[in-house]
């Protein structure tokens, strides 16, 4: 029996566990979206928690390219995604681009950290979006040499992903059956064994 979109996402949810901020509980990477926009006062928010994300030296390496629905720069994006990304994610009301300056600006020296503090830039992004009750979905599978050339970003600056943000839409809207699986399958994570240590390969013995 086909599921709804409010049993998928019961399905996706975290359980719940006390102290832990439900914004973390209830992110989740759909991949069917609502035709609903998204507001550009919620998108701005969405921008304002990356832009207090922690980096190296406060260098703040991260940048965005926005394209919305119907735009140039949306329709760029969607063409840099591989197959298997492009037939779904097309959908999504808002594709931006994440990408990172590779120097220090105060000494023009390499950023080492500069694709490291960018996810935590996009990290903090998908909570605050989960917070405002939306939905993002973030990619690796494009073609960085075609986003590259498309949207005329310099090659001093290293490309993260590309990040599909919306509203989660109807789970029958994805055709394909693979996608579709994997819309409406469980969530799940390794055991906090099996990622947080006392020693090389010997559990930490933490849990909640």
């Amino acid at each position: 029996m086909a599921l709804s979109a409010a049993e998928v996402n019961n399905l996706k949810t975290a359980p719940g566990v006390d102290g832990i901020i439900p914004a973390v509980l209830n992110r989740w990477s759909s991949r069917s979206f609502s035709s609903r926009e998204v507001s550009t006062v919620d998108l701005a928010r969405v921008f304002e928690a990356a832009r207090w994300s922690a980096s190296a030296y406060n260098e703040q390496p991260w940048r965005f390219v926005v394209g919305l629905r119907g735009t140039e720069i949306h329709q760029k994006l969607v063409d840099s995604l591989i197959s298997f990304n492009k037939g779904w994610a097309a959908a999504a009301p808002v594709l931006i681009l994440a990408f990172a300056s590779t120097h220090f600006t105060h000494n023009g020296t390499e950023n080492p950290y500069a694709l490291y503090d960018l996810g935590a830039a996009t990290a903090t992004l998908t909570i605050q979006a989960a917070e405002e009750g939306m939905t993002t979905h973030t990619m690796a599978g494009f073609d960085q040499k075609f986003a590259r050339e498309a949207l005329g970003i310099p090659a001093e600056y290293v490309l993260g992903t590309i990040i599909a943000l919306g509203y989660q839409g109807d789970p029958e809207a994805l055709k394909e059956e693979q996608i579709y699986s994997l819309e409406t399958s469980p969530r799940n994570r390794k055991p906090m064994k099996e990622m947080v240590f006392s020693a090389w390969d010997k559990a930490a013995g933490l849990s909640l």
